[in-house]
């Protein structure tokens, strides 16, 4: 790479990498002064919390996806991702694949729309499918902040019951779901990035390429996952909104707070339209076991909301086929029900 065009990328990440690393830290103030203050709408009005809402999630989402898209293609470049590959499917780990990738899971910071891009760069790198389905299940659903706010509010008890069954969820999920040899109903744009990623694989490894002159690459290839799944993220991201700001909480607590056998599935099949990460509906999963809700019907919802949102399926659908999404779904729907039958049991 010439000199000059070295110099000008490394001035341009400096300032840009910066720069949206600020506008993250304090996109929710920035967002709130430009919904309230900028914009005639009032910070009470359903109008107002769905649009806060969508513009909050909608940049937060494409910063992390262009960032965490740009360090997998990092990874990707320079960890031997397979002699990893090699090691989880030919040595006998006797299920710990599936425990370390959903533990990775649950100490990742990311909602289910963000989790996406690790997705994507775990199949890129040939990890198999079922032990990043375990991440990909136990990401959104177990998060540092949401066992934070769980211990804080329904004490150690119930807070080891929801992490552990978190992870326990992922593990399980994604063992059955790597059985099935569903690779098949990968989307076929993930099927040429896997192809694109062997090849240029195989280049980095024949040529001996500076960091500097691999750069541009990553960045453009980080981009461009950004603007295939940019479409997916709106559409996702404006359900939830719509749903954030119109449903009130009242809806949910009528029909779930009397202790009735159906009380659970119904939960799950509300809380799909939803949509939140987990530090988001911990308070709402307050406010429904306070108005009589029975917790392990509350962590179900917050299980479904969290882990089977719309928006989630409508991202997911860029590198899944609707028959992979469907057996995905049903799968930890059910697992979600089972959960929230031996919740209620328990405490």
């Amino acid at each position: 790479m010439e000199q000059k065009k070295k110099f000008r990328l490394i001035a341009t990440i400096a300032i840009v990498l910066p720069a949206m690393v600020a506008l993250y830290t304090y996109l929710q103030p920035l967002v709130n002064y430009f919904t309230y203050q900028l914009l005639p709408l009032k910070q009470e009005t359903h109008l107002g919390e769905a649009i806060n809402f969508f513009f909050y999630d909608t940049i937060k989402i494409v910063i992390l996806l262009f960032l965490i898209s740009s360090l997998m293609g990092l990874v990707n470049a320079y960890f031997p991702v397979e002699r990893l590959r090699v090691f989880l499917t030919t040595k006998k780990m006797f299920g710990l694949q599936y425990f370390f990738a959903s533990f990775f899971g649950a100490v990742t910071p990311f909602c289910s729309c963000s989790s996406i891009p690790l997705f994507i760069g775990f199949v890129q790198g040939g990890i198999p499918l079922g032990v990043t389905f375990a991440y990909l299940i136990t990401s959104p659903l177990v998060n540092e902040v949401a066992v934070a706010m769980f211990l804080g509010l329904f004490g150690w008890k119930a807070t080891l019951i929801y992490a552990g069954s978190g992870i326990l969820l992922g593990m399980i999920g994604g063992y059955i779901l790597g059985k099935f040899k569903l690779d098949k109903y990968l989307s076929d744009w993930v099927k040429q990035i896997q192809q694109n990623s062997q090849m240029e694989a195989n280049q980095w490894d024949n040529e001996k390429t500076p960091f500097i002159d691999r750069l541009p690459a990553i960045i453009a290839d980080g981009w461009g996952i950004v603007k295939k799944v940019l479409l997916y993220v709106i559409i996702g991201i404006a359900i939830g909104a719509a749903m954030h700001g119109y449903v009130p909480e009242d809806f949910f607590t009528e029909y779930l707070s009397e202790d009735k056998w159906y009380a659970i599935p119904l939960a799950v099949i509300l809380a799909v339209p939803m949509y939140a990460n987990a530090a988001g509906i911990v308070p709402v999963i307050q406010v429904f076991v306070a108005k009589g809700v029975p917790l392990g019907t509350a962590i179900a919802f917050m299980m479904a909301v969290v882990g089977l949102s719309l928006p989630e399926a409508t991202l997911i659908k860029k590198v899944m086929q609707w028959k992979l999404i469907g057996i995905f779904f049903g799968t930890i729907t059910i697992f979600i029900i089972i959960l929230g039958y031996l919740f209620n049991w328990i405490i």
